[in-house]
């Protein structure tokens, strides 16, 4: 047992683990840091800031330390599948800060785990995509959690709740359009970045320009220390580069399980330091709400693992889908984790 616990692919495993809940939660708590403390209240500005330094550092990663190889894209594939696909992401990445802006950290993290659910109804609804019984029954803890977590949420605010929900919609929407967009690109975290932050950026300059920038300007000129505190905001958008970085080490050093895992106890983390940094008050019933979600995201990611290790000819696998698109599968689920 000590040869298999020293063994170094346990412990490179657990490295990217830390190191992937070390940039998640950092980059969640700054956020929050940013909009409650700093009074920086500009979600579209610190989205925009997130891509400037995800773009620049993609480049670096790619062209210049040689980290990964370049995945060429047709130019003509880049404004037909990736910038729809930026867009979206886009929006996903908006939707998180604008909820970060107004609710806590706690109950965002509590609805952002309603994503799983939110994919399989919009595939069911769309494309009307098959599922066994198993998969629908590991949404059940989960919709309730999420439920129970909104009824007793005692810093609820509505237009933060939205936003988290719709931002839940939005990382759906990209794992389906991955699906017909980017087939036959087999994308990994680092090229994902490099090439829809700058599409992203393009499209949200100008919104942030024309709805933040005078709101920008007046903090600037009435801020007490300036300096400090946009150091904090582009530290976060390094950051946040740098947890899609971790994305890409802890895909390639774990299994699926140990991923979904993780992750459902990355979220239990972020929601206790930001409860210990910002001591937003959270009920008996809404931690457990919060604790009923996670369990249904393991069993989830469980039942997901156990379906996709089915052989062929399997009782109750699914039927033999009706068009290519439903035939391919999720494209690096792992991936909907970034920031």
């Amino acid at each position: 047992m000590e040869e298999g616990f020293c063994n170094w692919g346990v412990i490179r495993s657990l490295l990217a683990i830390v190191q992937w809940w070390a940039f998640n939660v950092t980059v969640i708590i700054m956020n929050k840091w940013i909009f409650q403390k700093l009074d920086f209240k500009f979600p579209l500005t610190v989205s925009c800031v997130h891509f400037i330094c995800s773009s620049i550092g993609a480049y670096v990663a790619i062209k210049i330390m040689k980290v990964k190889p370049l995945i060429t894209v047709d130019p003509e594939d880049r404004w037909k599948r990736i910038f729809p696909m930026s867009f979206v992401f886009c929006v996903n990445i908006v939707l998180g800060n604008v909820s970060l802006r107004y609710i806590p950290v706690s109950f965002m993290q509590t609805i952002k785990s309603f994503t799983p659910a939110t994919t399989v109804i919009l595939q069911w609804l769309i494309w009307r995509k098959y599922f066994e019984w198993k998969i629908w029954a590991s949404l059940v803890p989960i919709v309730g959690g999420i439920l129970l977590t909104s009824m007793t949420e005692l810093s609820f605010n509505m237009f933060g709740f939205l936003a988290a929900l719709f931002g839940c919609l939005a990382t759906s929407t990209k794992t389906i359009l991955a699906e017909s967009l980017l087939h036959g690109y087999k994308f990994d975290s680092i090229n994902t970045v490099y090439y829809m932050a700058p599409f992203a950026t393009i499209i949200l300059a100008l919104p942030a320009l024309v709805l933040e920038g005078p709101g920008v300007i007046v903090w600037l000129n009435t801020h007490p220390s300036v300096f400090s505190s946009m150091s904090i905001v582009f530290g976060s958008g390094v950051l946040a580069f740098c947890l899609n970085f971790s994305i890409f080490y802890v895909i390639h050093s774990t299994t699926a399980v140990t991923f979904n895992v993780a992750g459902n106890l990355k979220v239990a983390v972020a929601v206790l330091i930001s409860w210990l940094i910002f001591k937003n008050p959270i009920s008996g019933l809404n931690a457990l709400g919060c604790a009923v979600t996670l369990a249904g995201c393991t069993f989830y990611g469980y039942v997901r693992h156990l379906i996709s290790r089915q052989p062929p000819g399997t009782p109750r696998t699914p039927r033999t889908p009706r068009s290519r698109t439903e035939m391919i599968p999720l494209v690096n689920e792992k991936l909907d984790d970034k920031v």
